[in-house]
């Protein structure tokens, strides 16, 4: 479910590669790639309890792999109806993912690391209660929780706000907090490639929960410099503190700069995961395929994204924020505070 999406076409592929006879459901709203020779596809509703049965009938099935679809109530009407479950779900289950104020997350969350509560994040709990749910339905399902993914086809294409600028020829580009804010992510084939490895290895995957991503965190800036320069730009970055920084909102896809760094050790510990592309190559490829099929301007894709593209307000911050670090001027110390790395304790 889910199968005309970024990682949909990677696992349908690997599926038919494995011998399976697949059945392929999505709402029909996209056209997909043209699909492989004998699957099946069934257009459907997976948020709705009445179409979702309806396209489903009486069918059993081998494997059920649900990366889209309202997930609780999908486990519930395929619960004794499949031999294997295998669903997805996402990181804002973890204290701290979408407002990591204060103390933030800790880099490095793990699996086992506390969840969000309702008070902090209704939506996430949903979600924390919907993996409940999976595995009282599929006490041997596997589930994965999802980072941001990218690549060709994302609905949510966060690196057309640098690309799209590039191509503008915006020469500045406005980061908070220095463009540190470390965060995992996952390209769709990487993304596809653990979910067929929980399904090649399913005595070791049962019944767990696994992070999913790529194999290595990466910076704000990296990012930005990786996807700029994958079409031909180089921009000069302008740190401003997070709060000022809203242009870079839709970049940073959050309203503050804390580390969003969660782990993917089990998945690569137990299963043995190595990224299908590295990241680099990964973004690269990302951000050419985009400057090839760029979104419409203010269409469906950049009003997800919430981008405005108001370089005129960009401008006028940048005007406003140079005058404030010019009136600053030079500052003076006595002593002047040093770095600690070069002092001689020898003397």
């Amino acid at each position: 479910m889910g199968g005309t999406g970024p990682t949909g076409p990677h696992i349908v592929a690997g599926l038919v590669e494995r011998g399976y006879a697949v059945t392929m459901l999505n709402r029909g709203r996209h056209n997909p790639s043209p699909l492989p020779r004998g699957v099946r596809a069934v257009v459907a509703d997976p948020y709705d309890e009445v179409s979702f049965g309806e396209a489903l009938g009486d069918a059993t099935f081998d494997l059920a792999v649900v990366s889209y679809g309202r997930l609780r109530m999908i486990a519930a009407a395929l619960a004794g109806r499949v031999a294997r479950f295998v669903s997805a779900g996402g990181f804002p289950v973890y204290q701290g993912y979408r407002s990591p104020r204060g103390a933030g997350m800790v880099p490095g969350t793990a699996e086992d690391s506390a969840q969000v509560d309702e008070r902090e994040d209704p939506k996430g709990h949903r979600m924390v209660s919907t993996e409940a749910a999976v595995f009282l339905n599929h006490p041997g399902g596997t589930h994965l929780r999802y980072p941001i993914v990218y690549g060709p086809g994302q609905p949510l294409p966060r690196e057309w706000s640098v690309v799209r600028r590039a191509l503008d020829g915006r020469r500045r580009l406005i980061l908070p907090d220095g463009g540190l804010s470390l965060q995992t992510l996952g390209y769709a084939e990487n993304v596809a490639r653990a979910v067929l490895l929980v399904i090649d290895r399913h005595q070791r995957s049962a019944g767990r929960i696994f992070n999913v991503g790529d194999e290595s965190p990466i910076t704000l800036r990296r990012w930005v410099e990786l996807v700029a320069s994958a079409v031909g730009h180089e921009f000069e970055m302008v740190s401003m503190p997070a709060a000022l920084a809203v242009p870079a909102r839709p970049m940073l896809l959050a309203l503050d700069s804390g580390h969003r760094y969660i782990t993917t050790s089990r998945l690569r510990d137990e299963l043995g995961y190595v990224d299908a592309v590295p990241a680099d190559q990964a973004l690269t490829a990302t951000a050419r395929w985009l400057e090839q099929h760029r979104p419409e301007p203010g269409g469906l894709e950049e009003r997800i994204l919430q981008d405005p593209f108001d370089y005129a307000a960009e401008d006028r911050l940048l005007e406003r924020w140079d005058r404030v670090v010019a009136d600053i001027g030079e500052m003076s110390y006595d002593p002047e505070p040093g770095p600690t790395m070069g002092f001689d304790l020898t003397r």
